[in-house]
């Protein structure tokens, strides 16, 4: 499969089948993901692979509702992180990516690079899963601190985001994509 049409063609999938999923297949989309480029090279994503249900179901826990005018309701990706067979959570080493050694920050941006970098790792493992027919969600509405107390996460890292992954058991949407005339300028903002 092309780069390019793995691109056009990943979705997010919320419903995913139980099968498991063969070692060889994660083992080849978490390389995906530490193949990834970052700031000077200093990888600071740490992945987690959950397969015990009870910490799944209880990662699903720390997942934030949606607020609507009708009242508030379940978030529907939180099914998803307890059915699929395998959960992929997505840490970084903090004060080390956008910052100099002993943690201060190198960009005006602040100490926060590590959100991109840990973005690219996350970028290229959901789209190996997809080249391999697996499913993924990217998800962040939920309670980090407590994702990172379930997960034991030490000090100095945080967890940043999170993907089920698994067997589609779904046909997923296509949602429209803005025109390139919509969000590339030329030389200046706007032009």
């Amino acid at each position: 499969m092309e780069t390019f049409e793995a691109i056009l063609n990943r979705r997010s999938i919320r419903k995913m089948k139980s099968d498991p999923i063969e070692d060889k297949a994660l083992e080849q989309i978490l390389e995906a993901a530490r193949w990834a480029p970052s700031w000077a090279n200093t990888q600071c994503w740490r992945l987690v692979v959950v397969r015990d249900k009870d910490i799944k179901k209880q990662l699903a826990g720390t997942m934030f509702n949606f607020r609507r005018p009708d009242g508030d309701a379940p978030n529907p990706t939180a099914q998803a992180v307890i059915d699929a067979p395998v959960l992929i959570v997505v840490c970084a080493e903090l004060n080390r990516s956008g910052c100099r050694p002993g943690g201060e920050p190198s960009t005006d941006k602040g100490g926060n690079w590590y959100m991109f970098d840990t973005a690219l790792a996350m970028q290229n493992l959901v789209l190996e899963a997809y080249t391999l027919g697996l499913g993924t969600v990217i998800i962040g509405a939920f309670n980090a601190k407590k994702a990172g107390e379930i997960l034991e996460v030490p000090e100095g890292f945080c967890v940043v985001a999170m993907t089920p992954l698994g067997y589609p058991d779904q046909e997923p949407r296509t949602v429209p994509r803005k025109e390139l005339s919509e969000i590339v300028f030329h030389d200046k903002f706007g032009t």
